[in-house]
């Protein structure tokens, strides 16, 4: 798993899914400044990034959720990913709307769900946690059983993990925050004095003296 994580965190800073910018930092819709810029769904743009990033999603859903009956994507950035993966592992997938449609049948569920079936939602990646957990419920409530959550990227954030615990929905991730901060500076995308600033942003997103950390 070790060397999945390691790839795959190549790949997403080869194609600037994740681009990590800690002189410049990214300034949040929150207000927040982040030395991170995150968009996997670059990954759909870059066919050889893409074949290893479908194919890891969904070995980790073959080993991690055995039992898995649905794959459900999360609106809008996980659906193609659950398509894919659901294709590879011959398995029905639908996705959950961010809320009821307005018309028609007012689905907030895409696709044929049952009572009592078994999913694995499928998520690109996860920060404090809200919208994918959000996610988990409204298929609770449709009385599925959310057996977890596979991502492609989590930034292990202290208020996602205790969101996570508390909905007591287990999540994997192909890689992680410290990992890429890792390979972005063993590939020199950032320099390794930059590390701990970054591991500085990711344990209190709200605290911007980790950018008093450079020269």
């Amino acid at each position: 798993m070790e060397h999945i994580s390691q790839q795959i965190a190549r790949d997403l800073l080869s194609i600037k899914a994740v681009f990590f910018r800690p002189e410049e930092p990214f300034t949040w819709a929150s207000g927040i400044k982040s030395p991170v810029y995150c968009d996997n769904r670059l990954t759909l743009t870059a066919p050889a990034v893409r074949s290893r990033v479908e194919n890891a999603l969904a070995e980790t859903i073959r080993r991690e959720y055995p039992a898995v009956q649905v794959l459900m994507g999360t609106s809008t950035a996980g659906i193609a990913h659950a398509a894919i993966a659901g294709h590879l592992l011959d398995l029905p997938m639908g996705y959950v709307r961010s809320g009821s449609k307005d018309h028609g049948r007012r689905n907030q569920i895409e696709g044929r769900l049952e009572p009592g079936q078994r999913v694995v939602v499928v998520e690109d990646l996860i920060s404090t946690g809200g919208s994918v957990i959000e996610v988990v419920n409204v298929l609770r409530e449709a009385g599925a059983e959310v057996l977890g959550i596979v991502s492609i990227f989590t930034y292990g954030m202290k208020k996602g993990l205790e969101r996570l615990a508390e909905a007591r929905v287990k999540n994997v991730s192909l890689t992680n925050f410290d990992t890429i901060a890792q390979v972005a500076a063993a590939e020199r995308y950032i320099r390794q004095e930059d590390i701990a600033r970054l591991i500085a942003f990711r344990d209190n997103p709200s605290d911007a003296s980790w950018m008093g950390g450079h020269q």
